[in-house]
């Protein structure tokens, strides 16, 4: 009997398909709070749990906020720091009818986010206005819009957003491994990566100090300086190895969440924008307009302090905010991120 042998090539050789794991492998798959319509379940678990979902901003000091900057129907507002747009919300909604919100932002990935959420959400173009800008550019966008002569409301959150902390690609957070980025608009200046390997143990210890107030700047700046990190996981090692053996474990993180903290401020220039922003402040509001700022950081609340009480002594404010307001315990429960927020107002001179 003739044995007849198969041709190979109708039977191609198919690779057995590669076990992808239990668990997703990308960011995006792993976290299903980054899919809330889909996954609101989860959501309101993590919410429950006291922690922020992933991918999303829960807007800080709400009803504070509200209360001291009064928007009104008819009336101008500036959000000057437009993020996920939460704020924003809430005060497009009390500026109806006939009010109209401009908001800033120099993160041309989130901005164009939160416009189309916004426009989602039913407020036009003659309602609600979306500028791509730093808010030290505040006064060039007011004149763009022919409103040289000022709002009546205006807010900065000078918080980074959860969604750019959340997402590993921007680099802020070493939470989750991605390169070493930080930059607030991605297609500008330079990276955290390159600026490091281009400081000097003397700039590099400046910057954490001046930046974060980091008790241990000048170990930290010998061992760090001119080194290439690649990406944040590499850099949170070479930070913890870095510090002296002395610090106790539970402050490392601490140290390590400083450093970040100081280097995007020197990689996106936020001090210099700040001070810049401020100095235009009192020529960006109307007479009695209002003006609200939350900051994160002693570096940031100090300006702000200094910067309001200098206007109300040359008589640019009738009344600024004497202590700071802060998230109550019930906020910061269901929000963690907002246990280190500060809030100051002024109110314009008439």
């Amino acid at each position: 009997m003739n044995e007849v042998s198969e041709d190979p090539s109708s039977n191609p050789h198919r690779r057995r398909p590669r076990y992808s794991g239990k668990n997703p492998r990308r960011f995006d798959q792993k976290y299903k709070e980054l899919n809330p319509e889909r996954y609101a379940e989860t959501v309101a678990k993590v919410k429950a749990a006291g922690k922020t979902p992933a991918g999303q901003h829960i807007p800080i000091m709400v009803a504070e906020i509200l209360g001291l900057l009064r928007p009104k129907p008819g009336e101008r507002a500036v959000d000057a720091t437009l993020g996920y747009g939460g704020h924003a919300e809430a005060m497009l909604q009390r500026l109806q009818p006939g009010g109209m919100l401009m908001g800033l932002d120099q993160d041309p990935i989130e901005i164009q986010k939160t416009e189309a959420r916004l426009r989602g959400l039913g407020f036009s173009e003659e309602q609600f206005v979306a500028r791509r800008t730093n808010f030290a550019g505040i006064l060039q966008a007011l004149a763009g819009l022919d409103w040289a002569d000022g709002v009546d409301v205006l807010l900065a959150d000078l918080g980074v957003s959860s969604m750019q902390i959340d997402d590993p690609a921007r680099g802020f957070s070493f939470k989750h491994d991605g390169p070493l980025d930080m930059r607030m608009n991605p297609g500008k200046g330079v990276s955290a990566r390159d600026l490091i390997r281009k400081c000097s143990r003397q700039k590099l210890s400046v910057m954490l100090s001046e930046n974060a107030d980091e008790p241990h700047a000048e170990v930290l700046a010998e061992a760090l300086a001119g080194g290439d990190y690649a990406s944040t996981n590499r850099f949170a090692e070479a930070i913890q190895v870095a510090l002296p053996s002395y610090v106790e474990s539970e402050d490392v993180d601490a140290c390590v969440r400083r450093v970040f903290q100081a280097v995007r401020i020197a990689v996106n220039e936020e001090f210099t924008a700040l001070d810049t922003f401020l100095a235009q402040l009192p020529y960006c509001l109307r007479a009695g307009g209002r003006v609200a700022i939350l900051t994160f950081h002693s570096g940031e609340d100090r300006r702000v302090k200094k910067a309001f009480k200098t206007g109300a002594g040359q008589g640019q404010y009738a009344s600024i905010s004497g202590d700071i307001a802060r998230a109550s315990a019930t906020e910061v429960a269901g929000n963690p991120r907002a246990s280190s927020a500060k809030l100051r107002w002024a109110v314009r001179a008439e």
